[in-house]
């Protein structure tokens, strides 16, 4: 699940990227444009509502470029994104 929150008093946008928990079989970060691809910086966190999630502030209408990151290496996209491409998911906030 990906969702965009728009603010109106300024020009960014909060991307909030969420999986459900219990598909989880170890620590997920999100890794994308917005955080120089760096594994770690954006864990998904598990929230009470059997979601785990990481939110992160970019500017109105950019393209972030994205891809979850799990546990063994193993990447991948995000069925919710704008776009799925071979470098992984688009969103355009």
């Amino acid at each position: 699940m990906l969702k965009k929150s728009r603010s109106a008093r300024s020009a960014t946008c909060t991307l909030t990227f969420a999986l459900p928990a219990a598909v989880l079989d170890g620590p997920v970060s999100v890794v994308g444009t917005f955080n120089d691809w760096t594994p770690g910086v954006h864990p998904l966190r598990r929230r009470s509502n059997g979601t785990a999630s990481a939110s992160v502030v970019v500017p109105t209408g950019s393209t972030v470029r994205f891809r979850y990151l799990g546990s063994q290496g193993r990447w991948f996209d995000d069925a919710d994104a704008d776009e799925i491409t071979a470098e992984g998911s688009v969103v355009r906030a």
